[in-house]
């Protein structure tokens, strides 16, 4: 393929889009350094969760007790999906005041930021090519926030505050306390030691798989959208070889097409195990 002297590589056009916009650069070596920010990640999730929540407050201002629109029907079929799962997970019909609530918002947020991943690859890093060098800052734009290990994390990481939340809520701290020191296998004080490790390691497990979970799918999603999109660019550079250009329409057509059943997949899953991790600190052991 006869490329342009100004044409990146294959490696080097995807390790570009895999570079998050931060604060500072060179970018971290380590991902617990915590004086990195990736901009672009906090940019999108909160613009989206934004979002979210205007659509949602919408639908409620707008609601009638009449013959329902289109957009009211839409999100009280959501409404009333989430709130049957509650219903089954978590029996505390005080506690679901909040819970449904939340996981409605849960689903919506992480549908929304999942969505991202269908855009097209160099749509707003395009833009962000002008924009950003104009604003003095770095050209790298990563623009799907659940394939960022910080973003998945510090979701699964709120949700199981919240656990902890309920667990003292429900439990009181002397019983939450009690819990952890003989559950699972029994109030003996030989055992302690091994109930309160296991318990630790249990949230520890689920916070992390939480996480890891949506960030590995949105990741490798994000992976296969790149690869496909070079297949485009390497037609368009060397002017020849259609096939490579009708690959990348057949390729990119039926994996956004099967993608979209994986970003709606992952967002019910993340909302699922939220509701299940909140109803489990609502039981006693």
């Amino acid at each position: 393929m006869a490329a342009s002297a100004n044409a990146p590589t294959p490696g080097e056009y995807v390790q570009h889009h895999l570079v998050h916009l931060q604060n500072k650069y060179p970018p971290q070596s380590t991902p617990v350094d915590f004086s990195y920010l990736n901009l672009d990640s906090l940019f999108f999730s909160v613009t989206l969760g934004v979002l979210v929540c205007l659509v949602l407050w919408l639908a409620a201002r707008k609601a009638t007790s009449g013959v329902p629109g289109r957009f009211q029907a839409a999100v009280e079929f959501l409404v009333e999906m989430v709130d049957t799962q509650a219903k089954g997970i978590v029996h505390n019909a005080t506690s679901r005041k909040f819970v449904g609530p939340l996981a409605l918002t849960v689903f919506l947020w992480v549908f929304m930021m999942n969505f991202m991943d269908l855009l097209p690859v160099d749509l707003i890093p395009q833009i962000w090519h002008v924009a950003g060098p104009a604003l003095g800052m770095k050209d790298y734009m990563r623009v799907v926030p659940t394939a960022d290990l910080s973003i998945t994390m510090g979701l699964s990481v709120t949700v199981l505050l919240i656990c902890l939340y309920y667990n003292v809520k429900i439990k009181g701290l002397g019983g939450w306390v009690h819990e952890l020191f003989t559950a699972p296998f029994g109030n003996h004080f030989l055992l302690w030691p091994v109930n309160f490790a296991m318990q630790i390691i249990e949230f520890v497990a689920k916070t992390v798989s939480h996480g890891m979970r949506l960030f590995g799918n949105l990741y490798a999603g994000e992976l296969i959208f790149i690869l496909i999109a070079l297949m485009g660019g390497a037609w368009s550079l060397s002017g020849t070889g259609i096939g490579l250009m009708i690959g990348h329409i057949i390729a990119g057509s039926v994996w956004a097409i099967f993608h979209i059943l994986i970003i709606t997949l992952q967002a019910f899953v993340f909302m699922m195990l939220t509701l299940v991790y909140v109803g489990q600190a609502h039981d006693a052991h």
